[in-house]
């Protein structure tokens, strides 16, 4: 009978998953809000007790367990690297090994963490060595960090496998979130703190710990500010660095630190020896080379890095008058000789909630944690104690009964319990007896048991008392702080204050004219528009030559340290340097080369700027206002505007507000005069009327002072007051009366060259 096939089993379909409905925006704002969370609290921001991240804190844990002690021998980095990846930290191996490389950095870190041994990168911006290059192990500070965790000093949980444990927080009896600072940026957070000094902090600490309301102002007579890992100066204000700790978040202005070295005949250079926390000495260099390319700085000639070991960079002026002074105000301006070190303390507090804390709040969240830690190894102390008294108790009493005890080992079939029937011994008790060795019977055995246990009473007692007195908890973390300064004091080279404090001078000289040779010109500019700068005075103008069919339109005498404005017609103000105009031979260059300045619009007004003047803007239309002089300065060829125009109206007049009158003649020859104090002043605009017109427009407009009278002057140039001028008074805005006869026949206050 032939075989017939059974047909193959066929396998069932899993049930289909259920399909969950969920809005799109609160699905991704719930999955967005658990990565902000873990991001925050997981990676960017420090915990205020011990000051680390979790990657720090798992490199410094992971170097522990391979007992990577500072009297021991170096391991390789990528060993210690592989560990924390692949027990503790299930991220890339590059950014473990940039956390491992950043605690070792003395140019990164005030008091580093790890001992690195190789090629761990320079203030340069150079990478490190490869990680299988280089090896490390743990400094005393980072060993401060982990002492008493084999004494239950904090909490562990499970790692991200569940395989093994680490700390939640470490121990921490360094205060390391003030004395190396941190850096983070999170989703919507950010955290910024410098690096302080040790010593201070611990002074800090105690005061507080005698003082528990003391102030953030009493706090920083001991906390100074940051002493960052490069030096440097701080020239950040009391008052400004007052207000950042109270807050916790502000910033500090930090310079490198310079000297003078004399070369003989007068000659000197300048020494830079320390730079700005967080600045590349390469970069900074580079700037300052672009600097010279770019005579951003006219006072400096050269630059050049003769560093070692220690930072060295030689600047050179480019005269001996220069004020080596001036020429460094210019460069802290300029360049990151000058940069601003930022504090934002935003941490996690104990809770693990983020938040910024004030100075005050840090440190006292340090004390907490320590008073914490205290209680909890004293606490696993006592019941170390209590475990090895109740064995030593056992020990006693078989002393004591040492024939009964050898009795019923040898004759009773159930020791254990007839020990604990015979003698009301505990099950531990017992068991110790019974495993006692038979040396151990001897009488001096007896004698140290006994002082063992009397010593370890006399511990007990006091460790008792210290759980239960707030005073003497604090008292004994004032000797761990204490004993903390003296081994991080000012007399040591790792514990001398770096960044020292002073304030910025005071220049009153404008930087930017600073290396400029102050000399007479006489500024020349033609009615086509072509402009030059004499040396020296000219006082006889009928002898300057122009191009064919030019002629002179303004000549103002100034020096090369001056700047000039130029106003032309189309409301804006132009500004040019005196020292930068072309010289005098010829005919100089047209006005247009130096600015933006369009062909249908021409100068209406030269003049040297003098910051405290005011000036009177006003328009063809009659429109016009008061502006300090100030606001006009152009940064750029293309000018400011300052005047705005309408339709085909122009600026027709920009003059020195001096005085408290304003007179206003117009095309149909009437004149006005009221006071300047009705005319507004703004920064820019069209301005105010100051004439009504039926026909034309303004034709000129002056200020003068009511004691020294109207004027004008005519074509030979001389003065003729118009004795007057009180009838033509009125209010601003108004049409005014014809001017009186002999007024100027071009009906001018001034006679236009």
């Amino acid at each position: 009978m032939a075989r017939t096939k059974t047909p193959p089993k066929t396998k069932k379909a899993p049930p289909p998953k259920p399909v969950i409905e969920e809005h799109i925006d609160s699905a991704l704002s719930n999955r967005y809000m658990a990565y902000a969370l873990s991001t925050i609290t997981q990676r960017a921001l420090p915990d205020v007790r011990d000051g680390l991240k979790p990657v720090h804190r798992r490199i410094l844990y992971a170097m522990r367990q391979l007992k990577l002690n500072p009297d021991g021998a170096y391991k390789k980095s990528a060993r210690i690297v592989g560990d924390v990846m692949g027990q503790y930290h299930p991220h890339g191996d590059q950014s473990i090994y940039d956390a491992l490389v950043k605690l070792s950095q003395t140019f990164a870190t005030r008091y580093p963490l790890v001992e690195g041994q190789g090629n761990f990168g320079n203030i340069d911006g150079d990478s490190p060595a490869a990680m299988r290059y280089t090896e490390a192990k743990m400094t005393p500070a980072g060993m401060l960090l982990l002492d008493g965790l084999d004494e239950d000093a904090v909490d562990f949980k499970d790692t991200y496998n569940e395989e093994d444990t680490e700390p939640v927080v470490l121990p921490a009896g360094f205060p390391n979130l003030l004395a190396n600072g941190a850096q983070g940026i999170a989703v919507g957070m950010a955290t910024s703190v410098p690096p302080h000094n040790v010593a201070e902090i611990c002074n800090a600490a105690l005061h507080l710990i005698k003082t528990p309301n003391a102030r953030v102002e009493t706090l920083l007579n001991h906390v100074l500010g940051p002493d960052l890992p490069t030096g440097g100066i701080m020239v950040e204000p009391r008052e400004s660095m007052l207000e950042t700790y109270r807050t916790g978040k502000g910033s500090f202005r930090v310079r490198a630190r310079w000297e003078k070295e004399d070369l003989g005949r007068g000659q000197y250079q300048i020494v830079v020896t320390e730079i700005p926390y967080q600045v590349q000495k390469s970069r900074l260099i580079e700037k300052l080379a672009d600097v010279i390319e770019s005579k951003t700085a006219s006072g400096l000639t050269d630059i050049r890095d003769e560093s070692a070991e220690d930072i060295r960079i030689v600047l050179e002026p480019k005269s001996k008058t220069i004020d080596p002074a001036v020429l460094m105000e210019s460069l802290f301006k300029i360049s990151e000789l000058e940069s601003r070190v930022s504090l934002n303390m935003n941490v996690l507090d104990a809770a693990g909630v983020p938040r910024v804390m004030d100075l005050r709040e840090v440190i006292q969240a340090w004390l907490d944690h320590l008073r914490e830690v205290l209680l909890r190894r004293t606490n696993q102390r006592l019941g170390k104690i209590a475990d090895r008294l109740e064995v030593l108790d056992g020990y006693m009493i078989a002393f004591l009964n040492l024939d009964e005890v050898i009795r019923i080992v040898r004759f009773e079939d159930k020791p254990k319990e007839e020990l604990i029937r015979a003698f009301s011994v505990t099950e531990r008790q017992a068991d110790a007896i019974l495993n006692m060795r038979l040396r151990a019977l001897n009488k001096l055995q007896e004698i140290e048991i006994k002082s063992e246990s009397e010593a370890l009473r006399a511990e007990q007692s006091d460790l008792t008392e210290l759980v239960g007195s707030d005073a003497l908890q604090w008292e004994r973390i004032s000797g761990q702080i204490r004993d903390l300064r003296d081994l991080h004091g000012p007399k040591t080279e790792e514990g001398r204050r770096r960044t020292t404090f002073a304030e910025a001078p005071d220049l009153d000289i404008d930087l930017s004219t600073a290396f400029i040779q102050k000399e007479p010109i006489t500024v020349v500019l033609s009615k086509k528009g072509w402009i030059r700068a004499l040396k020296g005075r000219v006082d006889d103008l009928d002898s300057l030559k122009f191009k064919e069919n030019d002629s002179l339109a303004f000549a103002i005498p100034a020096e090369t340290t001056d700047k000039i404005i130029l106003f032309a017609s189309n409301g804006k103000a132009y500004t040019l340097a005196g020292d930068k105009l072309p010289g005098g031979r010829g005919n100089g260059e047209p006005i247009r080369l130096l600015l933006d300045l369009e062909n249908d619009h021409v100068p209406i007004a030269l003049f040297v700027h003098d910051p405290d003047r005011t000036l009177l803007v006003a328009s063809s239309e009659g429109y016009g206002f008061q502006v300090k002089e100030a606001e006009v300065v152009a940064s750029t060829k293309t000018g400011k505007q300052v005047q705005t125009l309408k339709g085909g109206a122009e600026t027709a007049r920009v003059i020195d507000a001096r005085g408290d009158r304003v007179a206003v003649i117009g095309d149909n020859r009437k004149l006005l005069v009221f006071d300047l104090e009705e005319v507004s002043e703004l920064t820019r605009g069209k301005g105010v009327k100051l004439q009504r017109y039926k026909d034309g427009g303004m034709k000129d407009v002056i200020t003068f002072a009511t004691e020294d009278g109207l004027a004008f002057i005519d074509s030979a140039g001389r003065r003729k007051d118009v004795p007057d001028w009180p009838q033509h008074v009125g209010i601003r805005g108004q049409a005014g009366r014809l001017a009186p006869r002999g007024f100027s026949r071009q009906g001018l206050f001034k006679p236009i060259i």
